[in-house]
């Protein structure tokens, strides 16, 4: 328990961390939140408000036909819908794209990675195959992945996720690699420790650390790539609101109407920034390579 309380207050005092930690929890609070604070649907179309500016205060139809006083703190998109609150609701999209896909990445990347590091015959072939499969631009993989599998949220979380596996087996498998040559694994082997008792046991626990920083990492890629995805109008379903396809309905009259594109990219930079900034923080107190840096 002793142990735990330092290892916080050493994060604590970490200003990335206490900055990744500050904003990310803020944006939980407002995804948490939307239902109350958007005050309308995203989806929400009124022709009467197309193009409606920021800070105006109007009537505004719902899909059920009711009619609410409603202020326009973003404006209204070109279709009427309220960008506040398509704002809001895709901090949810975006949030849960970047848990999901870290934790898929992660799981499978760590059970590959263990199943390298340790089988010296599943490492040859299993490792040309994650060779491969970086030689590929990330970008183009998860675009091919999402025109073939087609645009929903499991689609899109699996074809951010395909493309940071290999990295994350890599990762493993050089942990790995050093790991089962310590003494406390050659003992348990000597035990007659089945295998998978001593993968999840011995080598996993000490594994932990770099792969939560690395989860950090992949969770703030997969944020910047479904942006990059809907902006593309390869990501997910124009009735589900995300940053990145409110800035690409917004593109075309960006010249007339900037804020449809600047506010959602108001939210998306410090997601990402944030994210970053928690895993160099975590990897300053967690790697003793590091951990001399950390203020």
């Amino acid at each position: 328990m002793q142990a735990r309380l330092m290892l916080l207050q050493r994060l604590w005092r970490n200003s990335a961390f206490r900055f990744g930690v500050t904003v990310l929890g803020v944006l939980l609070l407002l995804a948490a939140l939307a239902p109350v604070l958007g005050t309308v649907d995203p989806a929400a179309m009124d022709s009467a408000n197309i193009n409606t500016a920021s800070g105006v205060r109007g009537e505004f139809a719902q899909l059920d036909g009711t009619v609410v006083q409603h202020t326009f703190w973003m404006g209204a998109d070109n279709f009427g819908r309220d960008i506040f609150s398509r704002v809001l609701y895709g901090t949810r999209t975006s949030l849960l794209v970047a848990a999901f896909t870290a934790t898929v990445a992660i799981g499978v990347g760590a059970l590959l990675g263990m199943l390298a590091g340790y089988f010296r015959m599943v490492d040859a072939v299993l490792m040309r195959f994650m060779d491969g499969l970086m030689a590929i631009p990330a970008i183009l993989l998860a675009i091919a992945l999402v025109a073939a599998l087609g645009a929903q949220l499991w689609t899109v979380v699996v074809a951010i996720a395909i493309p940071e596996i290999p990295r994350v087996t890599r990762l493993v498998r050089s942990m790995v690699l050093t790991l089962r040559e310590e003494p406390f694994v050659e003992a348990a082997r000597a035990l007659a420790t089945p295998t998978p008792v001593i993968l999840w046991r011995h080598i996993l626990p000490n594994a932990m650390a770099p792969l939560i920083v690395q989860g950090t990492f992949v969770a703030a890629s997969a944020v910047l790539t479904e942006a990059i995805l809907s902006f593309l109008g390869l990501g997910l379903p124009a009735d589900i609101p995300t940053w990145g396809n409110i800035m690409a309905e917004g593109r075309v009259q960006f010249t007339q109407y900037p804020g449809n594109v600047l506010f959602p990219a108001l939210f998306l930079v410090p997601t990402v920034l944030a994210i970053n900034l928690l895993g160099d923080g975590l990897r300053d107190v967690l790697d003793p390579k590091f951990s001399k840096r950390s203020p």
